[in-house]
């Protein structure tokens, strides 16, 4: 089972939605599961995880984890050549390193080209950023341009992202 989680900030609170799906290739999510976080964190330049983290957090209580064989983020596990972690690195940490995380970013940080691959999906011209931890990350790209739709963003992460938005 593959997890997909997407943050999405309102007014006053935070919306977590987590997609699960059975493969790489779903069109149709097995599950969704959407989570509410009241008492958000202020967002902290260069510190970003500090405020998504305990939301996506709170959203995996809602999930036997052990089912899970990788999380995908919206965002990066790197933010430099140098390994330093983004909220992906961090969740794999908070996670006790026990599930692999993949980062599909629509954005990449001009100081981390070694830590990221480049994916092209349908006709875009605009890659995707990929990165990993707990699995390898030319097998993570291979497997997101394999992810079911036409377009740059593959589909189910498209429609998380537009679960996140809806009130």
């Amino acid at each position: 089972m593959l997890l997909a989680v997407d943050v999405h900030y309102k007014q006053d609170y935070a919306k977590t939605v987590l997609v699960l799906f059975d493969d790489w290739a779903s069109e149709i999510p097995t599950e969704t599961i959407e989570v509410t976080t009241s008492n958000v964190l202020e967002y902290e330049p260069g510190l970003f995880y500090k405020r998504e983290l305990p939301c996506i957090l709170e959203a995996l209580q809602k999930v036997d984890l052990k089912t899970v064989d990788a999380i995908i983020i919206d965002g990066n596990v790197y933010v430099d050549d140098a390994f330093s972690h983004g909220l992906g690195g961090y969740l794999f940490e908070a996670l006790q390193q026990k599930i692999p995380i993949i980062g599909i970013a629509k954005t990449n940080f001009q100081r981390n080209t070694a830590t990221v691959l480049e994916v092209f999906r349908g006709e875009s011209k605009n890659p995707l950023f990929v990165s990993s931890i707990g699995i390898a990350v030319d097998f993570a790209a291979q497997k997101t341009k394999e992810m079911y739709g036409n377009f740059r963003l593959p589909y189910l992460l498209k429609w998380m992202d537009q679960k996140t938005k809806e009130d």
